[in-house]
């Protein structure tokens, strides 16, 4: 299968072709593609370059710790669609899928080296993060793969992840600024504001009929890493449009409802039919705390300050 750009893409070691020569590789979950990942990534894709050799990432699917520990499972920061199509803009040349299974994870460090990157991938080269942990019970780091790129005859860089800050660019960190609605520090990381997909379903139907203020409601899938309540600036996107866009995430106590939402008003948009459709919503910045007004009126003047405040940070007519 060829994605954008003619990259292959190889859901399981059967995929790769059996006449593949060899290349440059680079593992890991890369879930948000975040900019340590990218900076991985780009430097196996120049020594690849350098070499005259393909690039393949290899990753996996599903998160490991929605295997080995279901119960404390991450929120995920990118969809399978949306990091794809963020991987294929990096240059790489190839993307190897992996099961990851019990069975997968019980593998050792030489099982899994010999398996993929000596007898599928036939690598020369492999790029990986300098934390980068791999075998039963992660007991393999990037000295064991040194020591088994010696043995099987292909080269180990560890890139550091470090960024300007003090703080390591890792997606737990970037889970954890999400979770506490700080979007401005996820994006800094992610290199692009931080986004959560999912389909428009029917609400209550406050927005237009009793606020004036029609709302796309999210339904995103499970363990989506959604920021914390409070009112964003942001955008709101559909296959074709972008429209700046004021989002709601909570449980709106004005009404007493329970169920935590994610809503979107695209600014000065009344005539948008998106029920049923797959959006998506990006989180430029945090405007205010999920608040209980004394009355409707006081919301709704709340609200209309937030769109004012939305058109000062992301634009709009």
């Amino acid at each position: 299968m060829k994605g954008v750009d003619g990259v292959q893409w190889w859901r399981g070691l059967e995929e790769v072709p059996p006449d593949w020569g060899r290349c440059v590789a680079t593992i890991g979950v890369f879930d948000g593609v975040h900019r340590g990942h990218q900076r991985v990534i780009r430097r196996a894709v120049e020594r690849g370059r350098a070499a005259g050799l393909p690039v393949v990432l290899v990753t996996f699917n599903p998160h490991p710790a929605a295997v080995l520990r279901p119960d404390r499972q991450p929120a995920v920061l990118t969809t399978p669609a949306y990091k794809a199509s963020l991987l294929e803009t990096l240059g790489v040349d190839a993307v190897l899928v992996l099961a990851f299974t019990v069975e997968f994870s019980q593998r050792g460090p030489d099982e899994f080296v010999s398996a993929t990157l000596v007898e599928a991938l036939h690598a020369a080269a492999v790029v990986v993060g300098d934390n980068f942990r791999f075998g039963h019970k992660a007991v393999g780091d990037v000295e064991t793969l040194r020591e088994l790129g010696e043995k099987y005859d292909f080269d180990v860089e560890g890139v550091s992840l470090e960024g300007e800050s003090p703080a390591t660019l890792s997606s737990t960190a970037i889970r954890e600024r999400i979770a506490a609605g700080d979007v401005d520090a996820a994006a800094a990381a992610l290199g692009r504001p931080h986004r959560i997909e999912g389909v428009v379903v029917r609400g209550h139907d406050r927005g237009a009929r009793l606020l004036g203020f029609p709302t796309a409601n999210l339904e995103s899938p499970p363990h989506t890493a959604i920021p914390a309540d409070g009112v964003y600036a942001g955008w709101l996107a559909s296959r074709d449009s972008r429209w700046p866009a004021a989002i709601s995430v909570g449980t709106n106590p004005q009404f007493g409802d329970t169920d935590r939402s994610v809503e979107a008003y695209a600014l000065d948009r009344d005539d948008l039919e998106l029920y049923g459709e797959h959006v998506a919503v990006e989180f430029v910045a945090r405007l205010r705390d999920t608040q209980r007004f004394d009355s409707v009126d006081e919301l709704v003047a709340a609200m209309r300050h937030d769109v004012e405040r939305v058109r000062d940070i992301v634009g709009g007519a």
